[in-house]
């Protein structure tokens, strides 16, 4: 089986991206099963239904999140209907950990995809990440084949150490959040596919997908921080590929994916 994610969506450069190669990596990387992390799906800040029915229609599966979940007013609604096969972080106590993660048939496979949110150098206040996911695999252990983990984290080192702990115990554990691509992609000694961060889907002549000039500008005057999404038609694609071996439900290979395409905004 073979998983496509892609890393943190930044708004309408990163849904107009989507439409134009996702047809294509599909049938390029076989796909099976595409997951995308909408944190900043919404003009950067969160998630609507418009934009969720929008990116599934151009093929993605399940839609993860991260510290900008409750940002737009329609979050805790969606959540909690638990359609637009959207999920938030499960260490969230706002909300039953069931909304955290679902489990979907993929090829007579039962696929769970987690999302759970860092603790380290984020304002939330979440649960502990690693007694949650360790409740979730627990009472479902018998209902799923192959285990998915977006990890939403600022700490490379909170990320690591949450990977190695759960490795051999999920198919993959890929790292969200940053927007800056790491180059660790690997197959951990147990059999989980890992990197620290997946990177970003938004503008290449940006910062974090947003205009350079105000963050710059922010950061020397200490001015209130306006964030606005770089108008740069330049697209970089942060993404993997990890191949999932159906017999043991481990990983065979993950593939980083770093490339810049041309949309017209």
């Amino acid at each position: 089986m073979n998983i496509l994610f892609f890393g943190d969506l930044v708004g309408r450069p990163a849904r107009m991206a989507l439409k134009q190669i996702l047809p294509a990596y599909k049938e390029k990387y076989k796909v099976d099963l595409v997951i995308a992390n909408g944190d900043n799906l919404a003009h950067g800040k969160g998630v609507t239904k418009n934009t969720l029915e929008e990116i599934k229609g151009y093929g993605v599966d399940i839609v993860t999140c991260g510290d900008h979940t409750w940002d737009t007013s329609q979050a805790i609604e969606i959540c909690k209907s638990g359609d637009y096969d959207f999920i938030c972080p499960a260490n969230y106590p706002v909300l039953d950990h069931k909304k955290g993660y679902k489990i979907i048939e993929v090829n007579s496979k039962k696929v769970l995809v987690l999302n759970l949110i860092g603790r380290v150098f984020l304002k939330d206040h979440p649960d502990c990440p690693f007694r949650v996911v360790d409740k979730i695999l627990e009472d479902n252990a018998k209902e799923f084949d192959i285990a998915i983990v977006d990890f939403h984290g600022e700490a490379t080192s909170e990320k690591r150490a949450l990977g190695l702990y759960l490795d051999s115990r999920v198919s993959c554990f890929l790292g969200t959040h940053t927007h800056i691509q790491t180059a660790d992609e690997q197959i951990f000694p147990g059999g989980s596919a890992y990197i620290s961060d997946v990177g970003m889907v938004g503008p290449e002549d940006s910062v974090l997908g947003c205009k350079k000039e105000s963050v710059i500008d922010q950061m020397i005057t200490q001015s209130k921080f306006r964030y606005e999404i770089s108008d740069d038609d330049n697209i970089l694609i942060g993404a993997v590929v990890v191949e999932i071996d159906d017999e043991n439900s481990m990983a065979k290979k993950i593939l980083r994916i770093n490339e810049v395409i041309k949309i017209a905004l």
